[in-house]
């Protein structure tokens, strides 16, 4: 039988949107109790999501980006080459976690990323996702089907950050974004990557095979 501890890393490269959601819902639909826990490490082409109570209002002008309604909670946020996306398929029954200890165990992740690179980070009540002074670094969205969880968190590390202005960034007007190339951090995708599963892997008392 598989540990509770036991986790398979999965980078995936750049992946499309719905190919990816695609085979997050396959892969939580056909696990059971002997299923490893995954994280995939991935980036996506320029896409706009909108949550399961996501509202219209908070779209504006998208242009030729695409919009994508989503199963995921929380509202509309943006992706796109330079922000890293971690996909947290865990069962959550096993792990003995609830979906608020879940979230706040994503946050701390990226707190700790940031206190790496000396940078101030927080989170916020009643407002998921990491924080650096009022301006969003890091967003999550999350799925519990059967005590599974899937999506999961966005970081954004060296992107462009324009589409963000077509929104309102997770249903907030006027919520500024910002990036850790903007906070000084000069490091490659896949050293920021590195960094994130170390914490990740730390915070959830993981080995992986």
């Amino acid at each position: 039988m598989i540990s509770a501890d036991t986790l398979v890393i999965r980078h995936p490269g750049v992946l499309d949107y719905e190919t990816a959601w695609h085979d997050m819902q396959v892969f939580t639909h056909n696990r059971d109790q002997d299923t490893a826990d995954e994280l995939w490490f991935l980036q996506h082409p320029p896409v706009f999501t909108l949550g399961r109570n996501g509202k219209q209002k908070h779209l504006h002008d998208t242009g030729r980006i695409p919009v994508i309604n989503v199963d995921r909670g929380g509202q509309v946020t943006y992706h796109g080459p330079g922000q890293l996306v971690v996909y947290t398929l865990l069962d959550i029954n096993r792990r003995q976690l609830g979906v608020q200890s879940l979230v706040r165990l994503l946050e701390q992740a990226v707190i700790d990323l940031c206190s790496d690179h000396a940078i101030h980070a927080q989170r916020r009540d009643n407002a998921p996702g990491v924080y650096v002074d009022n301006r969003k670094l890091a967003a999550l969205g999350l799925r519990v089907r059967k005590g599974r969880a899937f999506h999961g968190l966005s970081l954004n590390v060296d992107m462009d950050l324009a589409p963000f202005a077509l929104i309102d960034p997770c249903g907030y007007q006027g919520m500024e974004v910002t990036q850790l190339r903007q906070l000084g951090v000069d490091a490659s995708m896949e050293n920021v990557s590195t960094q994130l599963q170390k914490h990740l892997e730390r915070l959830l008392d993981t080995s992986t095979p």
